[in-house]
Parts: C-alpha cells; sequence; structure tokens
C-alpha cells in the first residue's frame, strides 16, 4: 500500500453489530468508518447474505435488505455460528462460519472512505464483551486468512476500550471519577473509572455493575441507577452507548446526569477506545495509568540468575500483559541441586514468595553441565504453566529428553 504510515484498526463486534474506527499517528482521534459516505451510520449489523445462484456475498444493512427481497439468503447469527466453528448451508452449499466470517472482516476492510488511505495495518485491535480462547482462535484464524501477523493483533475487552477513551480525551473530562453506562439491546451496564492519583503511575479502577434488563419505565429506572451510581462523588464526564439511549425517552434522567458534568452519547466509544488501546500499548505515547484488568495476568513470574559475575532476577512473565498471549522463555546452566526456584509477586506488592520445583530423576552429571530450557504460558489471569526441558550439554551430556511441568499460582 501507498502509506508507510501504519494503521491502528479498532473493531468492536457483536453478535448484532460490528463498529470499526481508525487511528494514525497524524490524526486528533479516531477516525469511524460510516457504510454511507457523509453520514454517522457507525453500526454495520454482523451478518452476510448470498446472492441466489451466484458467489456474490452483501454485508450489513445491504445483506439485510437484499434478503428481504428475496434475492439472497441471509447468515444472521454469523459470529457465534464462527466462534462454535460450525459448518452453515447457505443457498444449497455448505460453508464453515470462520471462512464466512473471513468474507465479512474483507467486506469491512473494503469499506470506501478511510479504509481506502489506511495505509498497512500496525495493530488490529479487537473488542468483544469478554475475551476467551473461542474468540482467541476465531480472530488469529481471521487474520491468518487476512495475512495480518499474529502480533499485529491484539483482543481487548469492552472495560478496558472503556479506559484507553477515556484518559485519552481532555483532561478536565477525567479530573474526578467517570460513568459509563452502556445500555446494548435491553440490559444496563454501569462502569465507573477511579483514579487513585496519590500512585506512580496512577493505578485505575473499573467498578462494573449489572443492572439488568430494563424495558419498562426506562426513564424512572434509570435515573434511580444513576442516583445509586453517583452517589456522593464527583463525576467530570459521562458517557452513553447503546441502541437503548435511541429516541427521547430521557427527561428526568437526563436533568440528573448533566447536573454538573459533561455527557457525551455515541456508538463508537469502544471501537475508539480499542484503536487507542493499541497505539498506547505499542509505546507511541507517554500513559501514566496502570489497570490490572480481567483478561490482565495478576502475577509477576521470575528467576534468580548469575550472569557475568552478577545475581539478578529474569522476568518469564509480566503482569499487566494479557495472558492469552503472554509467553516466557529462556535458557539457563543447572547449578548446584537439581532444583528450580521461581519468584511469585502481585503487582501492588513488594514482597515476592517463591516456590521451589525439584526435577526428580534429572541424570547425574558434572556441576555446570545440564543445560535447561524453562517455558512459561499463562493458563489463566491468575495461573501459569512452567515447562522444563533437559538439554543436556552437547556432546558432554546428551539430553535426557526429560521434561517436567508444574503450574503456578498466586495464593
Amino acid at each position: 500500500m501507498g502509506n508507510s504510515e501504519g494503521a491502528y484498526l479498532g473493531i468492536d463486534i457483536s453478535a448484532r453489530s460490528t463498529v470499526l474506527s481508525i487511528y494514525k499517528s497524524n490524526m486528533d482521534e479516531p477516525a469511524t468508518v460510516s457504510t454511507i459516505l457523509g453520514e454517522e451510520n457507525y453500526s454495520i449489523p454482523t451478518v452476510l447474505a448470498k446472492r441466489y445462484g451466484m458467489g456474490q456475498w452483501f454485508f450489513g444493512d445491504e445483506a439485510i435488505s437484499k434478503s428481504r427481497t428475496k434475492e439472497a439468503m441471509l447468515v444472521d447469527d454469523l459470529y457465534t455460528l464462527a466462534l462454535k466453528n460450525e459448518e452453515v448451508f447457505v443457498d444449497g452449499e455448505s460453508f464453515q462460519a470462520r471462512e464466512l466470517m473471513v468474507i465479512y472482516f474483507n467486506k469491512l476492510f473494503a469499506i470506501p472512505g478511510p479504509m481506502a488511505a489506511m495505509g498497512d495495518i500496525e495493530k488490529l485491535v479487537v473488542c468483544v464483551d469478554q475475551v476467551n480462547l473461542e474468540v482467541m482462535e476465531l480472530m488469529n484464524y481471521i487474520s491468518s486468512r487476512l495475512s495480518i501477523d499474529s502480533n499485529r493483533l491484539m483482543l481487548i475487552d469492552r472495560n478496558e476500550c472503556f479506559y484507553f477513551y477515556a484518559l485519552s480525551q481532555r483532561p478536565e473530562l477525567f479530573l474526578y471519577s467517570v460513568a459509563l453506562f452502556d445500555y446494548s439491546g435491553s440490559n444496563m451496564i454501569s462502569c465507573v473509572l477511579n483514579r487513585n492519583q496519590s500512585t506512580r503511575p496512577q493505578m485505575i479502577t473499573l467498578d462494573v455493575v449489572n443492572h439488568g434488563e430494563i424495558t419498562d419505565n426506562r426513564d424512572e429506572k434509570f435515573d434511580e441507577i444513576i442516583a445509586d451510581t453517583f452517589g456522593s462523588t464527583l463525576f467530570s464526564s459521562v458517557y452513553l452507548v447503546g441502541d437503548g439511549f435511541d429516541g427521547e425517552w430521557m427527561k428526568v434522567s437526563l436533568a440528573r446526569l448533566c447536573k454538573g458534568r459533561k455527557v457525551f452519547m455515541g456508538k463508537n466509544l469502544y471501537s475508539k477506545g480499542a484503536c487507542y488501546a493499541g497505539y498506547t500499548k505499542d509505546g507511541k505515547r507517554d500513559w501514566p495509568f496502570i489497570y490490572i484488568g480481567d483478561n490482565d495476568l495478576k502475577l509477576n513470574l521470575s528467576i534468580k540468575i548469575l550472569e557475568n559475575n552478577v545475581m539478578k532476577f529474569f522476568t518469564l512473565i509480566d503482569a499487566g500483559q494479557s495472558w492469552y498471549d503472554a509467553k516466557g522463555e529462556c535458557e539457563v546452566i543447572l547449578d548446584g541441586e537439581p532444583e528450580l526456584e521461581f519468584y511469585i509477586q502481585r503487582p501492588e506488592s513488594r514482597e515476592a514468595h517463591t516456590e521451589v520445583l525439584e526435577l526428580t530423576d534429572m541424570p547425574k552429571r558434572e556441576n555446570r553441565t545440564t543445560r535447561l530450557r524453562i517455558e512459561a504460558s499463562p493458563i489463566s489471569d491468575v495461573a501459569v504453566s512452567i515447562v522444563i526441558t533437559d538439554l543436556g550439554f552437547g556432546e558432554i551430556s546428551p539430553s535426557s529428553g526429560k521434561s517436567w511441568e508444574h503450574t503456578i499460582s498466586i495464593k
């Protein structure tokens, strides 16, 4: 592509709809892609439709329109089917739902407008309700089919997108606490962002409450939720997202919301937050905050090594990394007893506890003639799987092929 400046793509995807934003370093803020030029038509239904008797595919609103006029057959549960890696029958043909998601993403990337001037993809940041192994496998598959390298893919949940979005705004908008109300469909969730300004970096906490379904007396019920959420706390700004806020039903609640604070409403907060997340995590700007989210590792894992006659700690796993793509590896020469000592520390604590892993049935060799490979792979946000492999020591001590596995977790 012509422009060498890489772009950060933020995609907020759900079973219902998808929103796509783009960010580059020369932009004041991310731009959200509309399927209709000149309009803010940001919410794109996560659906495909195949024209009957032909290999032509439509997506989003056009797919729904073509299915209504009986020109095409609709696949309307596409994202859920792809997560389950299921087979789909469309117009008498069989398709893998994951392959159809690849078609959907290709259609997204081909939308005219900002996408045409995108340049290379620096990072594809996909925002979902909850990051799990199914999402990770699906997005890894899609990115590989789109020839996007795995290290350019990032998965993030909506809470973390809110964190990056809110703290990327003007400082006066997060001088005090910040609130988000997500009213997608009929369910409402509140998320309150608080800063501890006495720590360096500033520790951020998010208080998330699911208020359940709200289908009647919306104005009164939302007003009660606002009162409960705010209490006596000072708030600088409030963000409203979700199609539940469409229409002009907010009267009493809106008056309470706007009293002494800025209120913003929109459909693209998460996709913009995803762009900011990718840009920030790539170290492209100073970020004086730290937030340990649901998908982030809650422990630091290290071992003590002797390097150039200097004792030091070697970090295998860093807290704050996303557990699903963090990995640590090193090779060491065993000195002394056949055991390794690991240091485990919570990010908010200065104290570490140790775990000693004994290498049972290790072949007897001269001291310092055993080379070991240590591989650390998180299996959750609080647990790491350790695999230690005996590599031997060249021709002096051939490898025994033995390996030891252990799981380390914070207490």
